[in-house]
């Protein structure tokens, strides 16, 4: 049965339906791969599989009694080890929480519970999702699927690499500055970034919360809108979640998109990006030409600033963010320790990589004093001002286009001496929508070397029904 690991969430749904396999059946057939190819991937840190095939017998159980609970019944799918379930650990690929037990389940997990979908594990990632190449983990690096010399991004590199590398039919991630979109283009993958709010975030550790949202990597545009139509809803324990409007997202893909204003940003071709990120940028507006799209140029001064905007936002949160794991309240506590201070310094020294460490100490400087109002108060006008860039931009578009990334995979240990290097080259054309809250579907594009390249579509807030449909012709396309 390994012939059918590729197939489409929808796929699998009419397959179950007619009996051709059991729910069972597919998930044995994950966890075998899982069990052969993980050593060599490391895109799983956890594998559950006990809980995983008891999920689904009940979906099989459900089934026979005609009250499946719809597509995603019986659906095996991996969760980023950043993203609470009941029962399993929460390590966030670091020492500071490795042998942390989850007592609940954040509440996407619940709701994927609820549609009847099977969890097989959770995920490698960059440690607490700060990172672009999933090289920062505890448990060693998440390797590309398509060439394991090659990082597979960050910090959703061990879910992007599970579903290029058919260990899951689809993955949930994280996107703080593009953690879901950068590693689906390393991978070839499709990776959407929802509207801020859309998604609860209630049992996701916190990196930078007002940037943070759960993602989704899958391979088809369609299975993402089916996973967020399951997952998108008002959360009463998540302040910050807004009642997104599901019955939007109900029509069927449209016959074409003739019409739709698809708006390149003229900034994005004056930046360090590869050749082939420019051919394959310029291709994909051909193809939304011949779609019938009208494609327009817009700007954006601002997107020069938007990484260091980012960062420094991120930072400062993650500082803050991070102060409860300090060995008494949360997370490891280091022994043979002659004082309360000893104890709270060698704790966090030896619980938190040099990558956290680094930007709680920079998050922890810009916080303090004129630095604050020099950095962090200039950061936040900076993000106001590209919020009313967008805004314009969006006046006289439905959708911008830009690259996902710099260019293809880079090769693991590229950027080990100079880690901010890779992070804005490889962040900085995410973080528009990370800074503003928009929706992103990054899709792959064409190819250099064997190795991928994405492109990513930008929309205005809660109009994910857009995104789907144009990403969704536009996938077509360009395969």
């Amino acid at each position: 049965m390994s012939d059918i690991l590729k197939r489409s969430i929808s796929e699998h749904a009419t397959a179950l339906a007619k009996k051709e396999y059991s729910s069972v059946d597919l998930t044995g057939v994950f966890l075998e791969r899982i069990e052969r190819e993980n050593s060599e991937i490391n895109a799983y840190i956890t594998v559950a599989r006990e809980s995983a095939l008891a999920s689904a017998r009940e979906s099989d159980e459900r089934r026979a009694c005609g009250e499946a609970r719809g597509a995603l019944d019986g659906i095996p799918y991996a969760a980023k080890d950043n993203i609470a379930v009941r029962g399993l650990r929460l390590s966030c690929a670091s020492r500071m929480l490795e042998n942390y037990v989850s007592p609940y389940d954040a509440s996407v997990i619940s709701s994927l519970r609820d549609a009847g979908a099977v969890l097989l594990g959770k995920t490698n990632l960059d440690e607490f999702a700060m990172g672009t190449g999933t090289e920062s983990s505890h448990f060693g690096r998440a390797k590309n699927p398509l060439d394991t010399d090659r990082v597979s991004g960050g910090s959703s590199g061990g879910s992007a690499a599970a579903v290029a590398a058919d260990l899951c039919s689809f993955a949930l991630g994280s996107d703080t500055g593009g953690s879901v979109r950068q590693p689906a283009a390393f991978c070839g993958i499709i990776g959407l970034r929802p509207t801020y709010s859309a998604l609860s975030r209630m049992g996701l550790v916190g990196f930078a919360p007002s940037l943070d949202t759960i993602g989704i990597i899958s391979r088809t545009v369609g299975d993402c809108a089916t996973v967020f139509r399951a997952t998108a809803k008002r959360d009463p324990l998540d302040s910050t979640s807004a009642h997104f409007p599901t019955e939007s997202l109900n029509g069927a893909l449209p016959a074409d998109i003739r019409g739709k204003r698809i708006a390149l940003i003229r900034e994005v071709m004056e930046l360090d990006i590869s050749e082939g990120q420019r051919i394959a940028h310029s291709r994909a507006a051909d193809a939304l030409r011949e779609l019938g799209a009208e494609v327009i140029e817009v700007s954006v001064p601002s997107l020069r600033a938007s990484y260091a905007t980012y960062y420094a936002i991120s930072s400062a949160e993650a500082s803050s963010n991070l102060a409860r794991f300090d060995g008494v309240r949360y997370g490891m506590r280091a022994d043979d320790t002659e004082s309360l201070e000893e104890m709270y310094v060698k704790s966090r020294s030896l619980g938190f990589g040099d990558e956290v460490k680094r930007r709680m100490m920079f998050g922890a400087l810009i916080l303090s004093g004129d630095y604050k109002k020099d950095i962090y108060e200039n950061a936040l006008r900076t993000r106001a001002r590209i919020n009313a860039e967008l805004a314009e931009a969006f006046s006289v578009a439905d959708l911008l286009m830009l690259p996902t990334s710099s260019g293809y995979a880079y090769r693991a240990g590229e950027f080990k001496d100079g880690l901010f290097d890779a992070h804005a080259k490889d962040d900085l054309l995410c973080t528009l929508s990370s800074l503003s809250g928009l929706p992103s579907i990054s899709l792959p594009c064409s190819t250099v070397r064997k190795l991928p390249l994405g492109i990513q579509l930008i929309g205005r807030a809660f109009e994910e029904k857009t995104l789907f449909d144009v990403a969704a012709h536009l996938q077509c396309a360009l395969n």
